[in-house]
C-alpha cells in the first residue's frame, strides 16, 4: 500500500484540535492549533542543523496540506 505524505486526522475527545500526520521519515503528528509535535521517531544522532532545516519545511508543508485540503470542502 502506498501511504500519502500527510494525512488528516482527528479525534472525539479534542474537538477543537486539528491533527495533520506525516507518514515518512522522519514521522510525525502535528497539533495545527497549538503547533505541538509529538515524533513517532528516535533522532538522536541525526545532525541537530540538518533535523532542524528539514523540520521546518516539513511543518510548513502540512500546514499547506491542511490548507488545500479545506479548500476543496469549501
Amino acid at each position: 500500500m502506498n501511504l500519502p505524505k500527510f494525512l488528516l486526522a482527528d479525534n472525539s475527545n479534542y474537538p477543537e484540535d486539528i491533527f495533520v500526520l506525516h507518514t515518512e521519515f522522519p514521522r510525525f503528528m502535528i497539533n495545527l492549533k497549538d503547533d505541538e509535535v509529538e515524533w513517532f521517531e528516535d533522532l538522536a544522532g541525526e545532525k541537530e542543523d540538518d533535523i532542524a532545516n528539514e523540520l521546518e519545511s516539513l511543518i510548513e508543508e502540512a500546514s499547506a496540506f491542511y490548507d488545500k485540503e479545506m479548500e476543496q470542502y469549501e
